[in-house]
């Protein structure tokens, strides 16, 4: 592994892992959950309230800063960190997943993708090539390589067309990133990290072909496991988790993209998952859900109305320890933006101390009892009413 990323593999119990993930802005100690920073904000928490509720590195995604306010605005003011004052690691999406949601507004060939912009419907295009362009501006320690996604559930031959493009594409990015550390090294953050992102859809054996083809293309820093959790059923998810468990490196860091439900974290680290990201627990907390040790509330709910009690009594995020329940529900269901923010300052709270929670497990080797305890005590009251 190449300075300044390093990574150290400090236990194992079962399939998890515990480990520290060195980046150019400070270590991860993993797992990991990594809040969803897309414009370079967390909604609704402000750096400070990150770095107190114990989290590390975050996300931004380099398909929305590309948009608004461009990418290269934010090299001219300095970069990502200094830009969303942010001290700590940070990760790039290459925008592979937001250019091939935009149903009817894109066309891809093998050079990339042409779309148009969802914000002004200006003509854009995203080729390997100007995605490891973009994401050298933005200058995140992780950057994503640019890849071709297709629903969770499709069938063969569209996942293998995909897959496939993303071993070539990502061939072009690295060649283009390779360039660049040589010919543009006068960015802010010169120092980089080019992950691939292992696709095959919910086929085993394609999953299996992603991560030899990528292996065999160079030597990687970390992995990406892309394509899940996009309409996939879970189990679906879990197995090809199996399956790129037994076939990625052992001692490099895995992330898992765009997965951030609990019961999808402790199943992914009995997998080998090292690091996750999601928008769900502050897009959750805009909807009036939250997170509990027994599963998944809704503050509109008026059983909440009188309710004295923290969202979670076993929480110590900075909403449980002030706030009561009934005055949450109050600001929320009165439209206050502050009700918004204290859900979803819970919500990231909740997602970084499980994973917390579930490092010290493997650590002290029982993870799987601790894992199988906390999924049935979760799973046996989940409720979204």
């Amino acid at each position: 592994m190449n300075a300044p990323f390093a990574f150290t593999l400090n236990a194992t119990s079962g399939g998890a892992r515990a480990g520290v993930f060195s980046t150019p802005h400070g270590d991860v100690r993993t797992p990991q959950f990594m809040p969803v920073g897309t414009l370079a904000s967390v909604k609704g928490l402000d750096p400070d309230d990150l770095t107190a509720l114990g989290a590390t590195m975050v996300l931004a995604n380099a398909y929305h800063l590309h948009l608004r306010p461009s990418d290269e605005t934010v090299r001219t003011l300095g970069g990502l960190h200094k830009f969303m004052h942010w001290p700590g690691p940070i990760l790039t999406d290459s925008g592979g997943f937001q250019v091939f949601s935009l149903e009817g507004l894109r066309t891809i060939d093998e050079d990339g993708v042409e779309f148009r912009s969802h914000i002004d419907g200006s003509a854009r295009k995203f080729t390997p090539e100007s995605v490891m362009r973009i994401e050298r501006n933005l200058g995140a320690d992780v950057i994503m390589q640019f890849d071709h996604v297709v629903p969770g559930q499709s069938a063969e031959p569209l996942a293998r067309e995909a897959m496939e493009r993303s071993v070539r594409w990502l061939a072009r990015c690295r060649d283009e990133f390779a360039r660049l550390i040589v010919s543009d090294a006068d960015v802010p953050s010169p120092d980089q990290a080019l992950f691939p992102i292992v696709q095959g859809g919910i086929h085993a054996h394609l999953r299996r072909e992603s991560a030899l083809a990528i292996r065999e293309l160079d030597e990687w820093i970390g992995y990406g496991i892309g394509g899940l959790s996009v309409g996939e059923a879970k189990p679906d998810m879990y197995a090809m988790l199996d399956v790129t468990n037994e076939v990625l490196p052992t001692d490099r860091p895995r992330y898992l993209m765009g997965v951030g439900f609990p019961e999808d974290l402790v199943e992914g680290v009995a997998r080998g998952v090292d690091v996750f990201d999601c928008v769900a627990p502050t897009r959750m907390g805009r909807t009036g859900a939250f997170f509990t040790a027994e599963g998944r509330r809704n503050i509109k709910n008026a059983q909440f109305r009188l309710a004295d009690v923290p969202l979670d009594p076993e929480c110590d995020c900075s909403t449980c320890t002030r706030f009561s329940t009934a005055y949450v529900r109050h600001l929320f269901v009165c439209e206050e933006l502050l009700g918004l923010r204290l859900i979803s300052l819970h919500n990231v709270h909740f997602l970084v101390t499980l994973m917390r929670t579930a490092r010290q497990a493997v650590l002290e080797g029982s993870f799987d009892g601790w894992s199988r305890d906390w999924l049935a005590r979760y799973h046996s009251r989940i409720t979204t009413q």
